[in-house]
């Protein structure tokens, strides 16, 4: 290479030109070589490695041929114009300020290339335990990618003080200290992050599962690295932080395999026994799982009370579904077949009264 290098710059000396703009030129020459072999190795990625990728049973060396093709040929790029500088004079003078640009470039985009072929990866894995029926958290997968991503940068940036001959336990130190410093400012925002690790690991709740958090209930849409963001029922995104979350109780209703409905009808004190004891065999009839696909079973019927202003009966059965919006359908499905089979006997529904009974003195 070298001798391929000074081959251009005796041929350009050789045109009579004064040394400068002899420098300029072999300068932009060497530059634009790099640049022609940066683009030859892009369209090498592009249209070659890429289609013989595509031959292979896997998508993971599709992915990390297209995630690294662009780093790759700006690396070529960034390599050539570091030595077509060096060719100019002029710049010397400057040459340990251009060797650490160069130095900082070259491994902010090695360490971007790194990242996102390990993301490549994470990417890959999760898919193909999905594929087996494994499902890996969205969760863990956003803090693994974090992780990776400031674990390589960090390297990256020690790396960086290394060339530029900087003591590194000086540094290690250095970052302790502040590092416990920082600790102590941010504890609350650490408070939070721990708080994804424990939301993870314990899984309380998971993204996509509905539940509900004190007053609020909704869909969980993110799980982040401080805080939740929960899509609630009235249509409002509540973002709330992690660490509130894992002292909080929550009711999860995705982990419900059927749900339990409890309700009371009250008749009038006027029913006559008759009618009261047909009531249990009504609503037997009508929650019956032949009638009402999504009911499992009716559990029981009683006459459970004698209530201020009315006779009272509880009901339970189950639903074979966690859905919301079955369960409202068939519980209101129940309520008119009630209504309707009530006012066929003639039994009256109770609302609140009040009798007053006055006796006459004389």
């Amino acid at each position: 290479m070298a001798g391929f290098e000074q081959t251009i710059q005796r041929f350009i000396e050789n045109l009579g030109l004064s040394s400068t703009i002899s420098e300029i030129l072999t300068s932009i020459t060497l530059f634009a070589i790099a640049v022609l072999i940066g683009l030859v190795v892009y369209v090498i990625f592009k249209n070659y490695l890429s289609r013989w990728a595509e031959k292979t049973k896997t998508k993971l060396d599709d992915e990390i041929l297209k995630n690294i093709k662009t780093p790759i040929s700006l690396f070529i790029v960034l390599v050539g114009a570091y030595y077509s500088l060096g060719y100019l004079s002029f710049l010397r003078p400057y040459s340990s300020i251009l060797s650490g640009i160069f130095t900082v470039a070259e491994t902010l985009l090695a360490a971007y290339a790194v990242v996102k072929s390990i993301t490549v990866l994470v990417n890959w894995y999760a898919e193909k335990r999905r594929k087996l029926g494994k499902e890996l958290s969205e969760h863990l997968l956003f803090l693994l990618k974090k992780i990776v991503q400031a674990t390589v940068y960090i390297f990256a940036f020690l790396f960086i003080l290394h060339a530029f001959n900087i003591d590194l336990s000086g540094v290690v130190v250095g970052l302790g200290v502040g590092g416990i410093a920082i600790a102590l400012a941010i504890q609350n925002i650490l408070g939070d992050i721990f708080s994804a690790f424990s939301i993870y690991f314990d899984r309380p709740f998971e993204i996509g599962d509905f539940i509900v958090i004190g007053e609020y209930m909704g869909t969980v849409k993110r799980i982040g690295i401080k805080s939740t963001r929960i899509q609630l029922l009235q249509g409002e995104e509540l973002v709330i932080s992690n660490r509130e979350l894992t002292t909080a109780k929550i009711r999860n209703f995705k982990r419900m395999e059927k749900r339990r409905v409890v309700f009371t009808i009250g008749v009038t004190y006027d029913t006559p026994l008759e009618k009261l004891k047909k009531i249990p065999e009504i609503i037997r009839e009508i929650i019956n799982p032949e009638k009402l696909p999504d009911v499992d079973k009716l559990d029981r019927v009683h006459f459970k009370e004698f209530g201020p202003y009315s006779l009272n009966f509880e009901i339970v059965y189950y639903l074979k579904t966690r859905d919301y919006m079955k369960y409202m359908d068939t519980q209101q499905a129940i309520n008119f077949a009630i209504k309707e089979a009530f006012e066929k006997e003639g039994i009256e529904m109770a609302f609140p009264t009040q009798t007053i009974y006055l006796s006459k003195t004389s």
